[in-house]
């Protein structure tokens, strides 16, 4: 695949591809869960890619990438198993305008959308890599959490993974619509916390 830039990630992620194979591609992606700007969008249509070039089976890159998908979420699931809920409530009580009320609610909120929020969170930037950790801190049973997990992270890299097959030379324009979802997310999680920032201030005047 000499058409990638050998110095940046796309390279990266061939030369894993070309010398390991399959598992190399879920090495590529356990690393994409554990660091997020390595894009899962780049990785899974190389991997598609490959395939069609007959480097590697269609059916091993779905297989590896999920596993890959699912190594790293196990590893920031145990991050947050580590960290726990009282060092949670202790770091939030430190910080200005969140309240332990509002982990209350948090936590009353994953109590009842937990699996909902791990397997749709999971084909979501951002919160694919991140929606680990909060089912590590509430302790999901793990049998729940692996279940949610590998169902989610199955079907975005069978996506993208087939995109990266069907389209061949041209996998780099996948890269390229799926950015404006990235987009999106991140414009729509900075409107959220403006708005979060700007009622609790506004709420913390009044009481004044």
């Amino acid at each position: 695949m000499t058409f990638v830039d050998e110095g940046g990630l796309s390279g990266w992620a061939v030369e894993l591809m070309e010398t390991l194979g399959g598992p190399g591609a879920g090495v590529a992606i356990a690393a994409e869960n554990l660091f997020p700007p390595i894009p899962s969008e780049v990785i899974l249509p190389l991997a598609g890619f490959a395939a069609s070039r007959g480097e590697l089976s269609l059916a091993s890159a779905l297989i590896w990438t999920t596993i890959g998908s699912l190594v790293g979420a196990l590893a920031l699931y145990g991050l947050g198993a580590a960290f726990g809920r009282d060092r949670l409530r202790a770091v939030v009580d430190r910080l200005p305008l969140v309240k332990l009320a509002d982990v209350d609610r948090a936590e009353a909120w994953f109590a009842r959308h937990g699996a909902k929020a791990v397997f749709f969170g999971r084909m979501i930037p951002i919160f694919r890599s991140l929606i680990s950790i909060p089912a590590g801190v509430e302790r999901m049973p793990l049998s729940r959490f692996l279940l949610y997990t590998t169902a989610g992270s199955a079907i975005w890299n069978t996506v993208f993974v087939l995109a990266g097959y069907q389209l061949g030379e041209q996998w780099w324009r996948v890269e390229e619509y799926a950015g404006w979802f990235q987009y999106a997310v991140i414009a729509t999680v900075a409107l959220a916390v403006v708005w979060f920032a700007v009622r609790r201030l506004r709420r913390g005047t009044l009481v004044r």
